[in-house]
């Protein structure tokens, strides 16, 4: 019997799509009303002064999570990368994006409430608050960031 090539290479996609499950599924909806969002300090990676609310899953686990960071006027996050996914929604406030392993604040772009964005992992950013911000992360874990110099990393700071 003879297959032609593109029929074959039909079979295994679906084969593969198939055979592959999810890691984990949600056991039942997971709904969260702003009220009941219980913010926290955020994870010491950070600078001081954020706050952290994860809405679902685990950021320091394999599978999907959503987190909101709550960052305050003039903090500021130096140039960095993440392992996965950086996929971010501006709530409220106005967060400025830089690309790029050395921040200049002209070169940021300022993105108000109500705007998206999604970076690969390990692009170089970085990012000015100039007002009281939050966003939301929605990205799958585990979740990282590694400072372009070390040197700024906070964590490295405290010890």
């Amino acid at each position: 019997m003879k297959i032609a090539l593109p029929t074959l290479i039909a079979a295994v996609a679906v084969a593969g799509v198939a055979s592959t499950a999810p890691a984990k599924t949600m056991a039942g909806p997971s709904i969260v009303p702003p009220q009941e969002i219980k913010w926290g300090p955020a994870p010491a990676v950070l600078p001081p002064g954020a706050e952290a609310a994860v809405l679902f899953g685990d950021p320091s686990e394999d599978g999907l999570f959503v987190l909101r960071l709550k960052l305050p006027a003039s903090y500021s996050v130096a140039p960095h990368t993440h392992p996965v996914d950086e996929v971010i929604t501006v709530i409220s406030g106005t967060f400025r994006l830089g690309m790029g392993e050395t921040a200049d604040r002209r070169k940021a772009q300022t993105l108000p409430a109500g705007s998206f964005f999604a970076l690969p992992p390990g692009m170089a950013h970085y990012v000015f608050i100039d007002e009281e911000t939050v966003v939301q992360i929605s990205t799958v874990g585990p979740w990282g960031l590694t400072y372009i110099n070390s040197k700024d990393d906070p964590h490295r700071k405290a010890q």
